[in-house]
């Protein structure tokens, strides 16, 4: 979207950023003379009344908590063509994502970051809210007073207590997420504690724990990931053994609290020993590095009071588990699952936007110029024919093409014509080992084209998704 010239009482500065359902800016609010941000509702969903009430209820989530560890909400309101927004707090030092991109974290860093962090999760589930999608993107930075600190923030996956203490649909960011969370089993604060504990492995080694990039992966994991002692020499046994209990994928063999967990990490980081009653379980033991990459104040009272009745998974948490296991089992993993989550999900990056099926995973690269690409595999399909995903780029051509360009491994036949709101398209389909890419050249302007790349084995997916491919000059 165009840069507007303010929202409701508050000048907007510049965007910082941007997701699937909202963009975010720095603002101003002259009034109290403060900066703040602004998330607004992005315009493709403004119509979608379950994803407009999401929306608000993150803002309300929000001013449950009072935690200088949990991004505070200060403002609702809606604009002039009727999106949403909140006014936020405004956070000036970025993500830990951003951060674990240069490397792992000094010790010191990555204990405190862990701890505060912690504080504000026992502050929101003091309040009856789980957040469900902790992660480093999720972790913002203030600086007050010159003094730094970590805050927690995005709950649009987040629920109240009593609405997740029944079964729930699956969710949360692949590489994060506890397994419990990905079957939709009923769910505790020991779902948010996993994450926090995959954050601490992140924070420590500069990696996600399991290298996983689908939900449907999650349901594989059986054990904790491997030691963080094999990717950095300088991580104490103590410090690993306390992380990886928090990564235990049966939640009963996990810290039950967090208190216990930020406690124990404490222990183990000053004085080196494995604290008390913390016996390493078998499969605790070094194992091989995992060679996957990096994606991105005192508690009102215990977190332990959020604890649910411990249920063993019964007939029906059985038979859940199972149906969702032959769905992500279908079509590689991803028809069953549109299965499941069929509702869409748009992603944005820079001037580009487009919605496509839940279950690929986002990766967006930079590499040789704007450009998007969703894929679950890799960014470079020539040496990944199999992969479905878009990409999207800009191309300085003032002609769109008569002739077809096959990619790697495929034929291609005649182009069809036609245009769309005002601009004349090429489209291409070609067939490949597999799979099969729909291309698509939209005359932009006289000298630039936008081009287009969907790759998935359903012709009807392929069209929809181009169908809604978006550039925003």
């Amino acid at each position: 979207m165009d840069q507007p010239a303010r929202i409701g009482r508050y000048a907007l500065v510049r965007r910082v950023g941007a997701g699937g359902f909202a963009t975010v800016w720095l603002a101003r609010d002259e009034q109290l003379d403060a900066e703040v941000a602004v998330k607004i509702l992005s315009d493709l969903w403004v119509d979608d009344a379950d994803v407009r009430r999401r929306f608000v209820a993150e803002g309300r989530f929000l001013r449950k908590v009072d935690s200088l560890y949990v991004v505070g909400a200060h403002d609702v309101g809606e604009t002039d063509d009727g999106r949403p927004y909140l006014v936020l707090t405004y956070a000036d030092g970025g993500t830990l994502a951003d951060r674990i991109k240069a490397g792992p974290l000094a010790m010191d860093d990555a204990v405190r970051i862990i701890t505060e962090v912690g504080k504000g999760l026992k502050h929101l589930h003091s309040r009856g809210v789980l957040h469900r999608d902790v992660k480093p993107a999720n972790v913002l930075f203030r600086t007050v007073s010159g003094t730094e600190r970590a805050m927690l923030g995005d709950l649009g996956l987040g629920k109240a207590v009593q609405d997740v203490s029944q079964l729930t649909m699956p969710g949360g960011t692949p590489a994060y997420v506890a397994p419990e969370q990905v079957l939709g089993e009923r769910l505790d604060h020991r779902a948010d504690l996993y994450s926090l504990g995959a954050v601490a492995y992140a924070a420590f080694t500069g990696q996600a724990p399991h290298g996983v990039n689908s939900l449907g992966a999650v349901m594989h994991i059986d054990k904790p990931p491997p030691s963080m002692t094999t990717l950095r020499s300088d991580v104490p046994d103590a410090v690993d053994a306390v992380v990886r209990r928090a990564l235990e994928p049966d939640r009963d063999k996990r810290w039950q609290d967090l208190d216990s967990f930020l406690n124990a990490l404490r222990e183990a980081h000053l004085t080196g020993e494995i604290p008390a009653g913390l016996v390493p379980a078998a499969d605790l033991t070094p194992a091989t590095p995992n060679p996957g990459g990096v994606d991105q104040a005192t508690a009102l009272s215990s977190a332990n009071q959020l604890t649910q009745p411990t249920a063993k998974r019964g007939a029906r948490g059985r038979v859940i588990a199972l149906v969702l296991a032959v769905l992500l089992a279908a079509g590689g993993g991803y028809g069953g699952y549109q299965f499941v989550l069929a509702r869409p999900m748009q992603v944005s990056y820079q001037q580009f936007s487009v919605e496509v099926p839940r279950a690929w995973s986002q990766q967006a690269e930079n590499a040789d110029g704007p450009r998007l690409l969703v894929s679950t595999d890799t960014a470079n399909w020539q040496t990944s024919p199999t992969a479905d995903g878009v990409f999207i780029e800009l191309v300085k051509e003032s002609k769109l093409p008569t002739a077809p360009k096959p990619p790697p491994g495929c034929t291609g036949g005649t182009p069809d014509g036609g245009s769309s709101n005002g601009q004349q398209l090429a489209t291409f389909r070609y067939s490949c080992a597999g799979h099969s890419v729909d291309e698509q050249y939209r005359q932009i302007d006289g000298s630039t084209l936008l081009h287009i790349q969907v790759r998935d084995e359903n012709p009807t997916t392929r069209s929809k998704v181009i169908s809604t491919v978006k550039y925003t000059p």
